[in-house]
């Protein structure tokens, strides 16, 4: 009997998202959830389990987590490849893959799968990437690691699977003490860590700090290579204080003692507010490094700051709440777009998200950046639905005039099908000697991985892949030098609208034996 058209349309709103996943579906899969505190050392457990299996691979929310679990993996002797949304390393030997969560292959089978940070569940725009991995990961074996907040949510999916799961609860392995008292700038020691939540505010801290300190800065705009190698220098003594934003939260382990927030705000994408427990305790965790330090230190650069930080820190965290946000696939827009005789891809993910219904603990969503993008996208009308969706899944920062202009003119390469050579626009010699100059250089080496992103996806136009990764190495090797240098990089000159601004501050760490001025009128900064 022949559907109608109404009838195949409600079939195809109403999904079962497990059917989506028949390879899974088909293994008698056992799920493990590793769940714990930072620095209980479950991620740690969950390495062993994969480098004994036979075949595993290892699923991380960032392409530097991806990257050190292969290069500790081929340290062990584990013969493994690297696969991550801007370049693929693949042994032929090996039987263990690396991989952006983002990556992975539902029809490739394997004994293990550790999907890492499973309270990334929650994360507005990528949460969907560990829906799809709890549900089509294609192993015998699941194991998740992640804080207790994403507990219930875990066992709800289980649930809706119909497939066990085991609860492996692990301890921190060393305290955390909050201070009683504000640590002013002038009186921080050793291996502290200042968290700030902007780049601009973390260059600021590091100029004032350079001048007593080997400094080592971490945000989020740096490249992974660069995050790295600031993050050796302060491992291995070369740098004395840490200065980072949140992007220190997640994955990397550091020899901190004392852990300070210079703030309790941050912004969220849309407003500027204050700190959440979940917030503090996933970036307090990374205090007192097990087999560093005995008890990691808490603490605030103000006294305000400081009441907030303690009461977040010793506040429940929020569990993660169903539902669970899922994305469009490139099947069901194709889908989509046949009943709805539009090849608008702006038009179907809106339709998408309004009218698609899932069993479970879930609800159609769509990503904020993708909507921008195939807004842009549908005013190209020669590109076709299948490109449009590939290039509204880009990796990028709409924010950036730089990124935005390259997107949009390697859009165009793609609508008339033209080879698309790369080219460096920004020096790689010397270092940086203004924030604008480093800031380039940051935004060039995204705009750097987008060209090695379309690569993958498009290889016959974006043909500089090798020419395109040298510059990507000499350009980090530039923000390295700049920002090992003690030298102060001079900041943007709208600035000079702020008198006075951070003078209190800076008398903070002054030495003893200060030079006298002349009296002069009113001074700008």
């Amino acid at each position: 009997m022949n559907l109608s058209f109404q009838e195949q349309l409600n079939q195809l709103l109403d999904c079962d998202l497990k059917s989506l996943y028949p390879l899974a579906r088909e293994l008698q899969r056992k799920l493990y959830f590793f769940v714990g505190p930072t620095n209980s050392g479950k991620t740690y457990k969950a390495m062993q389990e994969m480098k004994q299996a036979d075949s595993a691979i290892y699923l991380a929310p960032l392409r530097l987590l991806a990257l050190e679990n292969y290069e500790y993996l081929k340290e062990q002797g584990v013969n493994s490849s690297l696969v991550t949304g801007e370049e693929e390393i693949f042994d032929e030997d090996s039987s263990h893959i690396c991989s952006t969560i983002e990556m992975l292959n539902f029809n490739m089978e394997v004994d293990v799968c550790v999907i890492d940070e499973m309270q990334m569940l929650d994360d507005e725009d990528r949460g969907w990437a560990w829906v799809n991995a709890i549900l089509g990961a294609p192993a015998q074996k699941v194991i998740m690691t992640g804080s207790v907040n994403a507990l219930d949510i875990v066992k709800k999916i289980t649930t809706y699977l119909g497939e066990e799961l085991e609860v492996v609860k692990f301890k921190r392995k060393n305290p955390l003490q909050v201070n009683t008292t504000a640590t002013q700038l002038r009186d921080i020691q050793k291996a502290t860590a200042l968290i700030a939540f902007s780049r601009n505010d973390v260059l600021k801290l590091k100029s004032k700090l350079s001048r007593f300190h080997k400094v080592s800065v971490l945000y989020g705009n740096l490249s992974p290579e660069v995050r790295r190698e600031e993050a050796k220098r302060f491992r291995d003594g070369q740098s004395d204080i840490l200065i980072a934003t949140d992007a220190i939260a997640m994955g990397l382990n550091l020899p901190i003692k004392h852990l300070l927030f210079t703030t309790d705000r941050k912004f969220d994408g849309k407003e500027k507010r204050k700190l959440i427990p979940n917030e503090v305790i996933q970036i307090a965790g990374r205090a007192g490094r097990y087999g560093h330090h005995e008890t990691g230190h808490i603490g605030a650069t103000s006294k305000s700051v400081l009441e907030h930080i303690e009461k977040m820190f010793y506040s429940p965290m929020p569990t993660i709440k169903p539902p669970l946000r899922v994305k469009a696939t490139q099947s069901q827009v194709e889908e989509l777009s046949t009943f709805l005789n539009t090849k608008s891809l702006s038009k179907i993910l809106q339709y998408f998200s309004k009218h698609m219904k899932y069993s479970g603990p879930f609800i159609a969503t769509n990503i904020k950046t993708m909507i921008e993008l195939a807004s842009m996208l549908d005013t190209k009308q020669m590109l076709s639905l299948a490109d449009k969706y590939q290039l509204a899944s880009a990796p990028i920062n709409t924010r950036s005039p730089l990124l935005k202009s390259a997107y949009l003119r390697y859009v165009e390469a793609v609508l008339k099908n033209k080879k698309m050579k790369f080219k460096l626009l920004t020096k790689t010699h010397g270092i940086a000697k203004t924030q604008q100059e480093l800031l380039q250089a940051e935004d060039e080496v995204k705009k750097i991985s987008l060209y090695l992103w379309l690569s993958f996806k498009f290889p016959d136009l974006f043909l500089d892949a090798q020419k395109a990764e040298v510059a990507r190495v000499q350009l980090n090797s530039f923000c390295e030098n700049s920002l090992k240098s003690n030298k102060s990089l001079q900041r943007p000159m709208q600035n000079k609208q702020f008198p006075r601004r951070s003078r209190k501050v800076s008398q903070d760490i002054e030495p003893k034996k200060r030079r006298t001025r002349p009296k002069r009128g009113p001074k700008s900064y």
